[in-house]
């Protein structure tokens, strides 16, 4: 009884997540809630076991450095000098917006960078009298690749780091940095020449406009501004030497975000801070766990491992290839946090089936999963996130229409990255285990 309760209250709360009629955390939450109350399991193995706190207080943490980061308006500032730099032409200003969009995206987390740089684009565009949706679709597949370059810059990323303990923040630049760099460069060139018909040469007086803009006007030259930057870069820094110290990402990122707080509790209050972390998404998170613990609980997680195991019979090739491509294609139809989450314990269960390196597999994963959420308006959070922001200003972008770009996007994605994982890790592993 307790499988099929476990399995229907899945099924259902993924159903009512892609539907987005219910805000994601409440049925996320419902779903837990409900697992508690039909004794799947118990209220402390939910908080002890399935709830990976890990995850939530290093988003909650970036989150908090983020939010008081913005109030200087750096981000403002960095997007007008950009404009200004390329002289308001509009592929330069598309190759220019991708590269600050990656870049946020793998340096802070790409929900974060989106929300930060949507609403000066949206502006940009207007004064510059430009087509909005090439820029915002630019901004959604460009924050998934840069985001997929780092630990913290993707929400499935930061999961499987704080599951697997040896795979650091070094270990994903290492890794995960290098096709991901590959991939912006050559879907800047595939974007660069879908969009060139929509982006033409704009009039003069508009460009004239655009440069007797102040980009400073939007700096706020404050001790805060030279705090928040001092400690954001200390933070990004402890992360880098976690191989060094061995001190917790979580552990660095709080302390990040306390220090923060204290230091500039003159110039912001922390209760205003507290106001703008993303706690639906955090509470999202929470729900998420609870929900994958009640599968993990009833041994549906086992079961699966097993079906793939018996698929690719214990050959790391076939396993690490149909992951990539299955996390791909699941994460472009739906979320791919909570894909990640019912993953995560499926690939720990591979090693009691006798596979000893299962590195190859989590980079499948982190690749297929980050990438494929390219696929649909829904793949994942950063997509979500652009999409009410663009509907908010009169500039929606429409689902479909996302697609015809989005999936040859994922496609393209997953090919090269076959090739890369299939030459650098799974060359070694061609004799089943």
């Amino acid at each position: 009884m307790s499988v099929i309760i476990a399995v229907a209250v899945f099924i259902i709360s993924y159903i009512f997540i892609m539907s987005e009629k219910i805000n994601r955390a409440l049925v996320a939450l419902a779903g837990g809630v409900l697992l508690l109350l039909t004794g799947v399991y118990g209220w402390e193995d939910a908080v002890t076991s399935y709830i990976d706190w890990h995850t939530v207080a290093l988003l909650f943490a970036m989150m908090v450095l983020v939010a008081i980061t913005k109030k200087t308006g750096v981000f403002s500032y960095i997007a007008i000098w950009l404009a200004k730099v390329v002289k308001g032409k509009p592929v330069p200003l598309l190759v220019g917006i991708g590269f600050l969009t990656a870049l946020g995206s793998a340096l802070l987390d790409n929900v974060t960078t989106v929300l930060l740089f949507v609403p000066v684009i949206l502006t940009l565009t207007n004064l510059l009298q430009l087509p909005a949706l090439p820029y915002l679709i630019t901004i959604i597949l460009t924050a998934n690749i840069g985001g997929t370059a780092t630990l913290i810059g993707d929400p499935p990323n930061i999961m499987i780091g704080q599951a697997v303990p040896h795979l650091t923040f070094i270990s994903f630049i290492q890794h995960t940095a290098p096709i991901a760099a590959l991939l912006f460069i050559l879907v800047m060139i595939l974007l660069s020449f879908l969009f060139r018909k929509q982006l033409k040469q704009i009039d003069d007086t508009r460009i004239q406009e655009l440069m007797k803009m102040k980009e400073s006007s939007y700096l706020v030259k404050s001790p805060l501004l030279y705090q928040s930057l001092s400690v954001l870069t200390l933070t990004i820094t402890g992360f880098m030497l976690h191989p060094v110290f061995h001190i917790d990402l979580t552990i660095i990122a709080l302390c990040g975000a306390i220090l923060l707080l204290i230091i500039s509790e003159k110039e912001v209050e922390a209760e205003t801070v507290f106001q703008q972390v993303e706690w639906v998404t955090l509470f999202f998170f929470i729900g998420l766990f609870m929900l994958v613990g009640g599968l993990e609980e009833v041994g549906i997680i086992d079961e699966l491992a097993r079906s793939i195991m018996w698929l690719t019979e214990g050959d790391m090739t076939y396993t690490a290839l149909l992951l990539l491509w299955i996390s791909g294609i699941f994460s472009g139809i739906v979320d791919n946090i909570p894909f990640v989450a019912a993953m995560i314990p499926v690939i720990k269960e591979f090693e009691t089936y006798g596979m000893a390196n299962l590195d190859p597999l989590w980079w499948s994963l982190a690749l297929g999963a980050c990438l494929g959420g390219n696929g649909t308006l829904i793949g994942a959070s950063a997509n979500v996130v652009v999409a009410g922001l663009a509907d908010a200003q009169n500039k929606p972008i429409a689902f479909v229409k996302f697609m015809l770009y989005g999936i040859p996007v994922v496609i393209f994605s997953l090919i090269i990255a076959t090739i890369y994982i299939y030459f650098r890790y799974l060359l070694p592993f061609q004799q089943p285990l």
